[in-house]
């Protein structure tokens, strides 16, 4: 997530797709073409994993440093990785620090599904998620890039999933942009699959293999569907900021930390 969403956004993303599934399978024709299964200890597989470091916002008034190579913030460990968000007291002095994976300039891809298997964090104002941003700016910066968030939760609407897609034409500062918020009850006290299935004729998501949305390519301008560009995976916790913080941050919730068991792409074997 990028920019600010704010309480109307999400009742009208809600009110038109809260809880929403269909009976739809998942595409059997994918073949597995890359993943980290996180069978190791230490730092993360830097040939598959960079960072983005630094507190800057986030665009978002965000408060988490994003750390670099830091067993603190990102680890392997028991076939897991951990990300953890920390808090930071000196003085009258709180900061925060978080750690935010990314595989641009390592793995990009043009469709393809999408598949984590992960227990997200537990905690008011931290964000976890698992997310795709375009690795050019084929149609220029965000939103008109384009974004797909495969994962994502906030505290403050408890035992909510959210899976969103924005676009030039459908964005949350637009208040347009499209996606389903699904119920799971307490989502960081197991491990759920969340995935996206791509192609060049629309975006799928899933939790657990059941199908929750289906975003279509209308066949009309690349403000409405940029996805024809290659996109990298970023995971990370944000802290504070519009959305996240917006209620408030627990400081007991610290540290709060994300388990990933795995991340897999798929593409189509055909």
């Amino acid at each position: 997530m990028i920019f600010t969403r704010n309480c109307l956004i999400t009742l009208i993303i809600c009110a038109s797709h809260c809880s929403y599934a269909q009976k739809k399978t998942v595409n059997t024709s994918w073949k597995l073409a890359w993943s980290d299964e996180f069978n190791y200890k230490g730092l993360p597989d830097a040939k598959k994993w960079g960072y983005d470091v630094g507190k800057s916002g986030w665009g978002n008034n965000e408060l988490q440093n994003y750390t670099a190579n830091d067993t603190a913030t990102a680890k392997v460990a028991n076939g897991m990785l951990q990300i953890k968000a920390n808090r930071h007291i000196q003085g009258t002095d709180t900061s925060y620090t978080s750690a935010r994976l990314l595989t641009k300039g390592k793995y990009e891809w043009t469709y393809g599904r999408i598949e984590v298997r992960a227990k997200i964090a537990k905690g008011l104002g931290v964000l976890p998620a698992v997310w795709m941003l375009a690795s050019t700016k084929k149609y220029g910066g965000w939103p008109n890039c384009g974004e797909i968030d495969i994962v994502e939760h906030i505290e403050w609407h408890t035992d909510s999933i959210y899976q969103t897609v924005h676009t030039g034409a459908y964005n949350h500062i637009k208040g347009t942009q499209r996606g389903v918020r699904t119920y799971l009850p307490r989502p960081w006290d197991a491990f759920h699959v969340y995935a996206m299935e791509w192609t060049p004729e629309g975006i799928d998501y899933f939790i657990d293999g059941i199908h929750r949305y289906h975003f279509p390519n209308e066949h009309k301008t690349p403000a409405e569907w940029p996805f024809d560009a290659p996109f990298h995976i970023i995971m990370n916790i944000s802290v504070g900021g519009r959305w996240e913080g917006a209620k408030g941050i627990d400081p007991t919730i610290f540290p709060a930390t994300m388990l990933i068991d795995y991340v897999r792409v798929y593409q189509d074997k055909k």
